[in-house]
């Protein structure tokens, strides 16, 4: 299941554990989508080695806030977060990527005594957390190959001992319909035992031409991230798909307060993928991704009914934004 990983640059870690995500999955939750009436696919799917590098991209467009909004915030936070965490504290990144703000995280808490970085793709995964590892030789840092959406048991990967802090950010949660971003937040829930925490990065509403920028932005690099999961999709599962034959659209949808982002036809096509066909009209659309903007109250509310007891929340007042502070609740 795990095995220790020597690296060329990158540095040692404990351990590298692959729990193997199914492609068959990959190949069922497109199928699946793209057979509804509005077609959509999951956004876990972005997320392979090429998707991963195209995101640090969007992270540095200049419409796109969240990251630096996050970092500053972080930045501002780090002393309250050392002392409400205290001294040896482990911590667990679903969605691991780029390292920034978890080298923020790790350089602001008291002799944290290891870090474990999951994501879906397991390559990038390594990559990320061995870079991490070559400036924090005092830590043990493992990576974890898994959809952090499924169960994981813990315990059975030789995760450091110590009081775990998962680690959150990037208002990843907002990717998630609200009855799945319930789930997942239960899910995480269950990583933890009685005194541990989640830390939650959580984007607040704000004007919806700020958003559509943000998820538009003039480099087009998000129209790339959408692209490419069409690339991952003809590379992987025999698709057809034609990118060009696709215009990339992102609007702000004030009513069920998200941005919604979409691969629109151009033209009447038919496709396949893994042996099935498929027609799309044009205009017709592929719905790739949400982005749910909160308000503190609204998510401490769902935080809540996963069986969380929401203990701080701090607010970047500038360009609204939030870092929440969450215990485990004893009521589930």
């Amino acid at each position: 299941m795990s095995e220790t990983s020597p690296s060329g640059e990158g540095g040692a870690l404990a351990f590298f554990a692959d729990l193997k995500p199914s492609a068959s999955d990959f190949r069922s939750d497109v199928l699946e989508g793209l057979s509804r009436p509005q077609k959509a696919i999951p956004p876990k799917y972005f997320y392979d080695q090429t998707g991963s590098a195209i995101f640090d991209r969007i992270t540095e467009a200049p419409e796109y806030y969240v990251t630096r909004t996050e970092l500053e915030l972080l930045d501002r936070i780090g002393p309250q977060l050392s002392e409400r965490a205290g001294p040896g504290a482990v911590i667990l990144e679903p969605g691991a990527g780029s390292s920034v703000k978890i080298r923020k995280l790790i350089d602001a808490l008291d002799r944290p005594a290891g870090y474990v970085g999951m994501d879906i793709s397991g390559e990038h995964v390594r990559a990320a957390c061995e870079a991490v590892a070559v400036d924090h030789e005092d830590l043990t840092i493992g990576a974890v190959c898994h959809d952090f959406t499924r169960d994981i048991d813990l315990d059975a990967l030789p995760v450091p001992p110590g009081r775990r802090l998962v680690f959150f950010p990037g208002s990843t949660i907002g990717n998630f319909e609200l009855a799945d971003a319930l789930e997942l937040l239960r899910t995480l829930r269950s990583w933890l035992r009685d005194g541990d925490i989640l830390i939650i990065g959580v984007d607040l509403r704000k004007p919806g031409p700020v958003l559509e920028a943000a998820y538009d932005d003039a480099g087009g690099a998000t129209a790339d991230f959408n692209y490419n999961l069409l690339a991952r999709i003809n590379r992987e599962l025999e698709g057809s798909l034609e990118p060009e034959g696709f215009e990339y659209r992102a609007f702000w949808n004030p009513f069920r307060s998200r941005v919604e982002m979409y691969l629109q036809a151009r033209r009447d096509m038919e496709f396949s993928v893994s042996g099935s066909r498929f027609n799309i009209r044009e205009t017709e659309t592929i719905h790739t991704e949400n982005s749910h903007k909160f308000t503190v109250a609204g998510f401490q509310d769902l935080a809540a009914k996963a069986g969380f007891a929401p203990a701080k929340a701090w607010v970047h007042e500038d360009m609204p934004f939030s870092i929440h502070w969450l215990e485990r609740s004893r009521k589930a």
